[in-house]
Order: C-alpha cells, then structure tokens, then sequence
C-alpha cells in the first residue's frame, strides 16, 4: 500500500466564511490557520496549497484576554529617532482593524513560499460586509465549536 501524496488535480478548494465578532483573537486565528494550510481534511499534503479560501467578517469586535490589548509593536522609520509604536488596542480602534486579524493568521503559519501563497486566500474585513456573495461561502461557526472560543464578560 501507497502512501497517498494529493496531486493539484486532487486539491478541492472552497471559500467559507467566519464571523469573528466577540471570538478569542488567538482561537480564531488557529482555526483560520489550519483552514488556510488545508490540515482539517483527510488529504493533507504539507508540499500542496490544499487549504480553503477563508473570509473574515466582522474583525474589529475580535477579543482579546489579558493584558493582550496594551502589548506595543515598534517599528522603526529609518530616520534617526525614528522609532515607533502602537498597542493593539489603538490598531483595532484605528483605521484598520482587521490587520490584527491577519498578523495573528500569518504568525500561526510556517515562513516560507507556500505560507505566503496561503496567505492571499485570506481576506479580512473590519465590518460584517463583504464582496464575495458570488463565491458562495458556506458559515463555519467558530463560537459554537468550543465554549472557550468567546469570551464570558
């Protein structure tokens, strides 16, 4: 017996969509990643782009437990004194919430050239809209898959 190696004709891409309104950050983003390397179907090729394309709606209501919203990201501009920061409190308050969303999603895949091509099957919006009604996503409801998926105020 053959170990079963998936062939680009083998892979069946779909698109679903994920609300992540009051969801754990770090929660939903491990969902998104296993969605997006494909490792929740019975075919998994870690070499193949098996994964599913994935919507995030609803990105800015994503929660955080914690001390987690003040945590501070610098940059630096490359000017002299250029140093710079922000907490992830004023990134999702800001003018774009839903790279908070994507960060997490990358940091949770592996560095290299497929994870990159992983990547651009995410789409994340801040609001419940998105343009990809002619997709047909079906709803995955991360919320009722675990009890410890939202968070109890």
């Amino acid at each position: 017996m053959k170990t079963f190696s998936a062939t680009p004709a083998d892979i069946e891409k779909k698109w679903v969509v994920i609300d992540a309104e009051g969801v754990i950050l770090g929660r939903l983003a491990s969902i998104v990643a296993m969605r997006l390397r494909g490792k929740h179907k019975p075919t998994f090729t870690p070499h193949m782009d098996m994964g599913d394309n994935v919507i995030v709606v609803n990105a800015d209501k994503v929660q955080l437990t914690g001390k987690k919203r003040d945590e501070r990201f610098y940059w630096h501009t490359g000017h002299p004194g250029g140093i710079k920061s922000r907490t992830r409190a004023e990134i999702l308050e800001g003018a774009h919430p839903e790279r908070v969303v994507e960060k997490a999603v990358e940091r949770m895949l592996p560095k290299n050239r497929l994870a990159r091509v992983q990547m651009s099957h995410l789409r994340v919006f801040a609001g419940p809209e998105h343009g990809m009604e002619a997709q047909k996503p079906e709803v995955v409801d991360v919320k009722s898959m675990n009890p410890k998926n939202t968070r109890i105020a």
